[in-house]
């Protein structure tokens, strides 16, 4: 394959064109490090290299200007405005921002085009006029506020350009304008190179003036690179802008239109592919690559073109460990490094300029891995103290002063942190560079030093010099609420360039950076409708028709663009691969791009359609196995000798791997912040208060006076166990107060049911309250002891009738305190949990000779008070009606030999422990 840079220097040569004396003006930096290698494989002897410049410079060294950043343009028309508006109504720095942004765009699209300045601005300010309320008789302020920003347009551009001319800085539209001023003069002075355009496409008004005003005077060369298929097909938006040169410059009525080519139609091999999600994308380009080692292809002729930019990283980490050397054209944007999320997280908290932090706020700062290092200390991490005591103690928001507090003499860097910026962008900043300096002293102590992490600290260095440097010249930005989006926009524009060899390995690039290059094998990713071509966006204060009438590019050129830039990689290359997104999400349809489907109704090339998925290791859905090694063992009798409570064995019920790791292992869940007051404290809380109800009153029979004195005590007992319980937690709001209440509520109605109870002539007697329980149990075949504990809710003497009760502030109806098999209750959690725990109880009370057999053992359900005390029962059958209730000998002794053989079973050492899959 001859490229087409090579071609334009071969004709070159042929014309006895001396290279030193040439100026090489392309569309981008990019493609100058090909033409250099090019060129080196041409010449026979030793030259001084060509100038070779972008589009951009060339036209910045033509108007005598300095291009200014998009923010520096921002904070200078700022200024403009400021100046030429009456005090009263300046808007604020961060709402003029967001439109100043289309204004800026508008400024320089008017001037990229040579628009008529004056022109284009009255007819907009008539357009609403006549469009909206100029009619109206009596305008109301809103009205008259917008149609004076309308009438102050040409003022604002006036006085802008203005006061940018003067300092010689300006914006790449008003720097295309003013090259075109003064191209006549340029023109007179006779440079002494002569200049060669190549890979052009889209052209602005200015920049055809300048390149036809070269021509024109013998002191220029153009190559376009468009192929014969589009140029010759009337509606072919890829040569939509190449047709619309030839036939409207002067020049080409006389001068052949270099370069049109045929390479389009020889024989391709395209696959179009439809992947789910971008990270699907990401790993199936991986496996094409690999593929493509296989067949030996050189890695510097094949490319990898992103139509998403967030593509980059995803990819980095899916290319194959073959691909030793690869160049990266585009940069990483600095919004996706990590310190950006930290940083991030550090703007949430202080723009709000709140005297307290959510707690979660707090925590994505701490355990960040940018500032978690830097709370490293010989006996730990500060910052996993802190975490702890706000989990332990339900802080759900913490002031400085309470941060400072539980960081254990570590108050520097929670100042550092947490102080309040005082809603001062120049404090804001201040601290942000304090903080990446903080971050490279760790760094530096560190043995092998991190050099990605010194680019990116550096990179965010530089970013917070700049915005002060403009906010010490300007003044504009006045609260740390106006800096964060500009810190945004700043991040935004920003990125980590790479560096490697650029013509050497795999190329990996965007779509833009692909301009003039040539590839033999090309993967294009995201070639979805909404990404390629981008579609209709109109951030623009100038409507479509007035686009239209005044030469300005609508949403049909900026799509002609990229259709230019996707047939381009396709002209040359013999294997292309297309990738598109198969899912919906919120921005993108699933629908492959129109560019796709255009390809199938030319129907020059056979084109292979399939959807993939990409290489993913299968996994087997296989249940979890433990083995009993002799120290897993060790750690069972360890346990068993402690004593297995009834909530254990059921966990154990439930599913043996859960058991496993919180019993043997101890690993306990994670415990968050209590935000809402979690179910267990409820039920904790209910259980500490009947326990202070009941227990100066044990083998003592309940009274209706009694009774009646306790509902005075419900709210301060309540509270003293919340406090208890819920630490620091704050229950005075929102759902909190209505968890406190409920909570009173099921007191007040149980102590109701009580008295309701004794009404009807019942008598109770309060045996024993939350009555710890413990007893030894020989299991056949162990030597070591067995111990069972457990602690019971109530025991009471009912009408002369002894019952265990158990409560549960959740809903349980008589059914789950029912079995039919004894054999399940050891195996079916679901319907025999709440039977194998009372059950328990009333074992270990009889083996203590607490109770005397036959008694009744239940639940009392909070949520179900209106069942009142559920009664254990055996059934014969599930459909039974009838039901022994009573909890005889015979009963204990086959929940006896049930208890038995599930100790056993966890005790013994051939049988491992087993994950049981879990219905969800």
């Amino acid at each position: 394959m001859v490229s087409f840079i090579e071609s334009v220097l071969i004709d070159l040569r042929d014309k006895k064109l001396n290279f030193e004396d040439l100026q090489f003006i392309l569309p981008s930096k990019r493609a100058g490090v090909f033409l250099k290698h090019q060129l080196a494989g041409l010449i026979d002897k030793p030259i001084f290299s060509p100038e070779i410049k972008s589009i951009e410079e060339f036209v910045e060294e033509l108007s005598g200007l300095k291009v200014l950043s998009n923010i520096d343009l921002l904070f200078s028309l700022y200024s403009t405005y400021k100046s030429i508006t009456r005090d009263g109504e300046v808007e604020p720095f961060e709402s003029f921002s967001k439109w100043a942004q289309i204004l800026l765009q508008d400024f320089n699209e008017i001037d990229r085009h040579l628009v008529e300045q004056n022109q284009i601005f009255d007819y907009l300010t008539a357009i609403v006029e006549l469009n909206h309320w100029s009619k109206e008789e009596n305008q109301t302020d809103l009205i008259k506020i917008h149609l004076k920003f309308w009438h102050k347009l040409k003022e604002y551009y006036s006085k802008f350009t203005e006061n940018l001319l003067n300092s010689k800085f300006g914006y790449q539209g008003l720097i295309y304008r003013e090259a075109c001023d003064n191209l006549e003069v340029y023109i007179e002075n006779k440079p002494s190179k002569t200049h060669v355009f190549l890979g052009f496409n889209a052209l602005n008004r200015a920049e055809s003036i300048i390149i036809q005003g070269l021509l024109e005077n013998d002191l220029a060369h153009i190559y376009w690179d468009v192929d014969e298929t589009f140029i010759n097909d009337p509606i072919h938006d890829a040569g939509l802008f190449f047709r619309h040169h030839k036939n409207s410059w002067n020049y080409f009525k006389k001068a052949p239109f270099n370069w049109l080519h045929n390479n389009y139609k020889e024989s391709k091999k395209i696959k179009v592919i439809g992947v789910p999600k971008l990270i699907g994308q990401a790993k199936y380009i991986g496996q094409i690559l690999e593929g493509l080692q296989i067949k030996n292809k050189t890695l510097s002729d094949i490319a990898i073109v992103l139509g998403e930019e967030n593509l980059l990283m995803p990819v980095l980490n899916s290319l194959p460990k073959s691909i030793e050397k690869l160049n990266v054209t585009m940069g990483l944007a600095l919004k996706y490094v990590p310190l950006a999320s930290a940083f991030d997280a550090l703007f949430t908290i202080h723009k709000k300029g709140a005297s307290s932090y959510y707690h979660k706020d707090v925590a994505r700062i701490l355990s960040h891995p940018s500032f978690y290092q830097l709370f490293e200390t010989a006996s730990g991490n500060t910052a996993n103290d802190i975490l702890k005591h706000i989990q332990t103690n339900n802080l759900t928001y913490l002031s400085t002063l309470k941060l400072k507090e539980i960081s254990k003499g570590n108050t520097d860097l929670i100042s550092l942190f947490f102080d309040s910026w005082e809603n001062s962008p120049a404090k804001a900043l201040k601290k942000c560079s304090e903080i990446i300096f903080e971050i490279k002293s760790v760094i530096d102590k560190e043995k092998k030093r991190n050099g990605l992490e010194l680019e990116y600290l550096y990179k965010f260095n530089t970013l917070f010099n700049q915005l002060k440097a403009l906010n010490d010249n300007h003044k504009h930005l006045i609260s740390v609420a106006a800096l964060n989006p500009i810190y945004r926009e700043l991040l935004s524009s920003e990125s980590i360039d790479f560096r490697g060899e650029p013509l050497e390995g795999l190329q990996i690039m965007g779509v833009l950076e692909s301009r003039v290059l040539d590839f033999e094998t090309v993967i294009i990713s995201s070639v979805n409708e909404g990404v390629l071509p981008a579609g209709k966006s109109n951030n623009s204060f100038i409507p479509f028709d007035v686009k239209i009438e005044n030469g300005l590019p609508t949403f049909k050129e900026k799509d002609a663009v990229y259709t230019y830039h996707f047939y381009h990689l396709l002209q040359r290359a013999n294997n292309v691969y297309i990738l598109y997104n198969t899912e919906s999400d919120a921005l993108n349809g699933g629908e492959k791009s129109r560019f796709v489907t255009q390809l199938e109704i030319e129907g020059i090339h056979n084109i292979e359609h399939f959807i993939a998925s990409p290489h993913v290791p299968k996994i087997e859905n296989k249940l979890l196995e433990i083995p009993k090694t002799d120290m897993v063992i060790r750690e069972v009798h360890a346990f068993a000798t402690k004593g297995f409570s009834p909530s254990s064995l059921s966990n154990y019920i439930r599913n043996p791997i859960d058991f496993y790791y919180q019993k043997i292992l101890g690993i306990k869940e994670f415990e968050d912040v209590e935000e809402n007051i979690a179910f267990n404290t409820l039920g904790s809380v209910i259980h500490e208060t009947l326990k202070d109800f009941y227990d100066p009153i044990i083998n003592q029979y309940l009274t209706l006076d009694y009774l009646d004195s306790l509902f005075a005590l419900i709210e301060a007992t309540v509270t003293k166990h919340f406090k208890l319980l819920y630490k620091e937690g704050d229950f005075t709001k929102g759902k909190n107060l209505i968890i406190f209440n409920i909570a009173q509520h099921y007191i007040k109605t149980f102590i109701e049911d009580e008295k309701e109870s004794l009404k009807t002539g019942n008598k109770i007697k309060i045996k024993a309250i939350e009555i710890e329980s413990s007893i030894d149990i020989q299991v056949d075949g162990y030597v070591f002891p067995v111990k069972l504990k457990g602690t019971v809710d109530r025991v009471d003497e009912f009408n002369g009738v002894t019952r265990i009760i158990d409560y549960k502030t959740g809903k349980v109806d008589q059914g789950k305190v029912e079995i039919v098999e004894w054999s399940d209750i050891t195996s079916d959690y679901d319907k025999y949990s709440k039977s194998f725990q009372i059950l328990c109880y009333a074992y270990m009370l009889h083996k203590q000779n607490v109770i005397e057999l036959p008694v009744e053992a239940g639940i009392i359900s909070f949520k179900n008070l209106k069942k009142g005390f559920l009664k254990f029962g055996t059934k014969s059958s599930a459909k039974s009606r009838t039901k022994n209730q009573e909890i005889t000998f015979e009963t204990l002794s086959k929940f006896e030999v049930e208890l038995k053989k599930l100790i056993s079973e966890i005790c013994n050492p051939k049988l491992n422990f087993v994950e049981k899959e879990l219905n969800q």
